[in-house]
């Protein structure tokens, strides 16, 4: 094989190279909440985007749960992008024995007869894989998908096939399938019989649907055989078509009746099997024994908010605090918040919004409302990687008819996000064009001027109603210890961008040869980038060193690359003075214009 020459005889080869690279476009609106919420996976981040979705994944709130529903759907005001971990907590701390997911642990028959429940607590999909194995040990042949006393409303219908279709003929749901079930035609191909079965899922006391004995979920013509397949190959397990499909319950095994299997073939394969129910007729089962959570603790939402640590399998911009009651709690919960992000081995690609201790302003003295504040954000760790405001905002909650405080923070966290949208990451957030509340009935506490200049002196953000302006955002400090320009928002966002998105195109810098021409190459991929900041308005000026001054012949013997990208970021206007000037009938304006 020749060395350099594609070919040994004369030739004619078609060769690309691509030098098309780009910074590519990365997100600057997600946000990340931890929270208590009456339906949904446990310990497990879930993307929603908007309150409907919301809803859907988690529930409709309790007035217990309404504060962090409410926080996650003010979020999801000004962004579309929010990752949602639902915790829970029982009274000693842990997770074992109080909370519970519904269960039976054998079915009954329309008559109702032989109704029990197995405590059993299935936090999400990987843990129902875990425990799955001694769920079915112990008789349970289904538990709901997610803990809570919400699924306490589910039960579920299975109709099976028969001779003459009276079953189906008599069941309450039969005009929601189209049919009577038989025989699959998977199955009958392999010589079985009498596999198909309709599966209902009701909403027995209307906690999901609001309306009692409704449905929520059908599955038509499910097979009772192992291994039966639809027309276009997937599975059609009953077992395996509820727990891929359903958003209410899963499925672990047979059901029983007094601890005998209505069908001792479920679950064989097909070949040669005649299946059908012992005695056919609709079995209804109704799930039970669930309990909500209590109040989460501390341990609690710093569990959950592990879940956002490592930044390389998912990528977040806002790490949005609660709203404690007391201060050690709140401090606790956001210096471990601050910790994730800030820390030496911290993620250093979003930052945590965080508002006081809920006691600290809700229905707190007027007289003791800054001392108290002042006293539980001091406490917090200095971060430029931290923002914080002062307030509490009074929102009503449609779903529970009550207007109740949620803590500012997600929808400070919110403008935020907005103001990406509307401007850009490196502009500031505060102020009557981007800085304004949304859904807001008043506020818990309305700064004065005077303490206005307390709050903002230690990189508290005031919240304020400014007669004719609204509720806005009046200041853009993060809490960093020092003056510095990362001591404001669009600084520290600014940075955040530039850094996650030139790190995404310094990827292709990777595996290849320190010289001369890869290092023109990022170069020349990051000065567009930069250029495109600065028109529009993020940046003054900036430098891209990338050359042998930095890649010395040490950094390239040690497989190292070294760019080195100075910036000078935009300032935002904090501070107004207006000179009204006035002068004699015969003075001209240039004589005095430079003395003032």
């Amino acid at each position: 094989m020749a060395l350099f020459t594609p070919s040994l005889s004369p030739a004619i080869t078609v060769r690309e190279v691509d030098l098309t690279g780009t910074v590519p476009n990365v997100s600057t609106t997600t946000g990340a909440i931890v929270g208590d919420f009456r339906w949904g996976p446990v310990a497990e981040p879930t993307l929603v985007n908007g309150e409907t979705a919301l809803v859907s994944a988690f529930g409709a709130p309790s007035t217990g749960t309404a504060v962090d529903f409410l926080s996650a759907a003010s979020f999801l005001r000004y962004s579309d992008s929010l990752y949602v971990t639902r915790e829970v907590v029982d009274s000693d701390g842990t997770l074992a024995g109080n909370i519970t997911s519904n269960a039976f642990d054998y079915s009954t028959d329309s008559d109702g007869q032989g109704l029990g429940y197995q405590s059993v607590l299935v936090k999400n999909l990987d843990d129902f894989n875990a425990v799955k194995d001694s769920i079915a040990a112990n008789g349970t042949w289904a538990v709901a998908k997610w803990p809570g006393a919400a699924g306490s409303s589910l039960a579920v219908s299975i109709c099976p096939a028969d001779s003459d279709n009276s079953t189906f003929d008599g069941w309450s749901y039969k005009d929601n399938f189209d049919g009577a079930p038989g025989t699959s035609s998977y199955v009958a191909n392999l010589g079985g019989s009498n596999d198909e079965v309709h599966v209902a899922i009701i909403d027995s006391d209307g906690t999901f649907s609001g309306v009692k004995g409704s449905v929520l979920e059908t599955f038509s013509y499910v097979s009772l055989a192992g291994d039966a397949k639809t027309t276009d190959g997937a599975t059609n397990y009953l077992e395996d078509v509820l727990n891929n499909r359903s958003n209410y319950v899963w499925a672990v095994d047979a059901p029983k009746v007094n601890g005998t299997a209505v069908d001792t073939d479920w679950g064989k394969n097909a070949a040669g099997v005649e299946f059908g129910l012992q005695t056919p007729k609709v079995y209804n089962t109704g799930l039970g024994g669930g309990k909500d959570s209590p109040t989460l603790n501390t341990s609690a939402y710093t569990r959950g908010f592990d879940t956002f640590e490592d930044q390389n399998t998912i990528e977040i911009d806002f790490m949005i605090a609660p709203g404690m009651n007391g201060k050690s709690d709140q401090v606790t919960v956001v210096n471990h918040m601050v910790g994730l992000v800030a820390g030496s081995n911290g993620r250093k690609d979003c930052v945590v919004v965080a508002s006081p201790n809920r006691n600290a302003v809700v229905n707190n003295s007027a007289a003791n409302i800054l001392t108290d504040t002042l006293s539980t954000v001091n406490d917090y760790t200095y971060s430029s990687y931290l923002v914080t405001d002062n307030n509490y905002l009074k929102m009503y909650d449609k779903y529970n008819d009550q207007y109740i405080f949620v803590p500012a923070a997600s929808s400070t966290a919110g403008v935020m996000a907005g103001t990406d949208a509307s401007a850009a990451p490196w502009f500031s957030p505060a102020g009557q064009r981007r800085g304004l509340y949304f859904g807001v009935t008043s506020l818990a506490y309305n700064a004065s001027k005077t303490d206005r200049d307390a709050l903002y002196k230690v990189g508290i953000n005031p919240i304020v109603n400014l007669p004719g302006q609204g509720i806005l955002l009046f200041g853009d400090k993060t809490k960093e210890s020092r003056p510095s320009a990362f001591d404001r928002i669009n600084v520290r966002r600014l940075f955040l961008v530039v850094e996650r998105a030139i790190k995404e195109a310094a990827r292709n810098v990777m595996f290849e040869f320190n010289d001369e021409f890869t290092r023109a190459e990022f170069v020349n991929i990051v000065e567009p980038f930069l250029r495109e900041i600065q028109g529009r308005r993020g940046i003054t000026d900036f430098r891209v060193v990338c050359d042998e001054t930095n890649n010395t012949a040490d950094v390239i013997d040690s497989n190292r690359f070294v760019a080195s990208i100075f910036i000078k970021p935009a300032r935002s206007i904090n501070y107004v003075t207006l000179n009204f000037v006035a002068v004699r009938t015969g003075v001209e304006f240039e004589e005095v214009t430079g003395s003032v």
